[in-house]
């Protein structure tokens, strides 16, 4: 671990817990997590590779809290799950072959639509809709452009898995978070694995955030299976607006 003071992992820990909280209800953890990382004056590629220690153990957290609820069953997913952590782990290989600045702009404005999305369209609730594609191109085609995306850059990976399951799928939108994570995690494992290859993550304060990471994915997908869609709506809606203001912001 870096020559941290106390105070500094302290705060650390304290971002992790928050991180872990949002990220098991509506996603975006590390837009809590990767700032206060760098600002903790770890590099950058080192700072996204401590992220996905940590986050790791938070998706793992919360997707395991959703199955034991019979929200989501794993075993149904391991195919899905195989593919998001094999893209993952491409789009983490590749992320310094493939040009992605013209992303970078495009994101933001796919981050305000997907939060303009759930803050306007009527009837988005826990109940499920009409289904739009087959579980099988579901499966095929929306899972690994996702966790590709999520190994290649990663911010915002959870709304967009969100948007796939409740726009395509036509999950309700508890139903759609449990879902979320187990692939969440999947492609997290695959970047995570490209990058102890070639980031060098910091192993211990991973590790240590981790746990705070866990403490607050099991009090946020309690908070997500008590309330629905009266606190995971709102909640997704400030997490895409806010990490497209700071992607705009990183632009600037």
């Amino acid at each position: 671990m870096l020559d941290l003071s106390l105070e500094l992992v302290l705060t650390l820990i304290a971002a992790a817990f928050a991180a872990g909280f949002i990220d098991s209800i509506a996603g975006g953890g590390g837009l809590i997590t990767v700032p206060a990382l760098m600002l903790a004056g770890i590099p950058p590629a080192q700072a996204l590779a401590t992220n996905k220690v940590q986050g790791a153990f938070g998706a793992a957290t919360a997707a395991i809290s959703y199955a034991r609820r019979g929200l989501v069953d794993p075993r149904q997913q391991i195919g899905a799950a195989a593919l998001a952590f094999a893209a993952g782990l491409a789009g983490a290989l590749l992320v310094t072959f493939i040009p992605t600045q013209a992303l970078r702009y495009i994101l933001p404005v796919l981050l305000i639509g997907i939060a303009v999305f759930f803050a306007l369209k009527p009837g988005l609730n826990d109940f499920d809709r009409v289904r739009r594609v087959s579980p099988l191109f579901f499966t095929a085609l929306i899972v690994p452009v996702i966790g590709f995306y999520d190994g290649l850059l990663g911010p915002g990976a959870g709304a967009f898995y969100m948007l796939g399951f409740v726009l395509l799928a036509g999950y309700g939108i508890l139903k759609a978070t449990a879902h979320t994570k187990f692939l969440n995690l999947a492609s997290n494992l695959g970047g995570l694995v490209a990058f102890a290859m070639v980031g060098q993550p910091l192993w211990l304060l991973g590790l240590v955030m981790a746990a705070a990471q866990v403490g607050g994915a099991m009090v946020g997908s309690r908070v997500a299976m008590r309330s629905g869609a009266r606190v995971i709506k709102p909640l997704l809606v400030v997490t895409s607006t806010a990490l497209a203001l700071r992607l705009i912001w990183q632009l600037i």
